[in-house]
């Protein structure tokens, strides 16, 4: 799914579900209602700026600034399949309501960043763990891996992470028997070139981070998973 900017605010609904301006500055995509207070279920009736019309999700990550300016996002790319090495014939659509979060906001060095998110140049698969001097063709992106493992009956949880986990050779760990999608998200900025000084609204660009509330409509989510995983 390709979905256009919507909006910017220092809100959350994961990590702080209705405490507005308690969050640093995240720009959001998908659902263009999303807020501190939104829940699924009000999202279904938001309108949504993914080309899917059944794309009702909200997809938001933190604001990128150079030499202290904001930088407003071009657009996200949303890619949904199954990880690698897992059969996807076992793969379901997420539940409704699920709450996923890739990166980690708290990481300060680029020794601590996994493969779960980092920086590419245009729709290079190359992952870096700092922003490159792309060319203006294949322009700076921030790319961000989600979880595709679940434990079958929470759809979030107190740490806003211990309910899913990330497979490993086609294999989830134990506690977590469900294979759903693997989702990445592509951020596609408007940096290119030298000269630039970046970091995030939740610190360096080591911090990179996002976040994922499913409110598909959920038939649209299975035909989906049904006819292109």
């Amino acid at each position: 799914a390709k979905c256009k900017y919507s909006h910017s605010a220092p809100d959350d609904p994961i990590v702080h579900y209705q405490h507005p301006g308690r969050s640093h500055r995240h720009d959001f995509f998908g659902a263009e209602e999303t807020n501190a207070f939104s829940t699924a279920e009000q999202l279904l009736e938001s309108p949504t700026t993914c080309d899917k019309p059944a794309d009702l999700a909200a997809y938001w990550q933190p604001t990128l600034y150079d030499h202290n300016e904001i930088v407003e996002p071009l657009e996200l790319n949303a890619y949904y399949r199954a990880a690698p090495g897992v059969d996807p014939e076992t793969v379901v659509p997420f539940p409704f309501g699920m709450e996923l979060i890739a990166g980690d906001q708290t990481i300060t060095t680029a020794s601590e960043m996994d493969d779960a998110a980092g920086w590419v140049c245009g729709s290079s698969t190359r992952l870096g763990t700092e922003p490159l001097d792309c060319p203006a063709t294949a322009p700076l992106h921030m790319v961000l891996t989600f979880p595709d493992c679940w434990n079958g009956t929470a759809v979030r949880s107190d740490d806003f992470r211990s309910h899913a986990a990330y497979s490993d050779m086609g294999r989830c760990p134990d506690g977590y028997p469900v294979h759903v999608p693997q989702l990445t998200m592509s951020i596609k900025s408007p940096i290119s070139g030298t000269g630039h000084d970046l970091k995030l609204a939740s610190g360096n660009v080591h911090s990179a981070h996002g976040d994922f509330l499913n409110s598909w409509d959920m038939e649209g989510l299975e035909r989906e998973v049904r006819q292109c995983i």
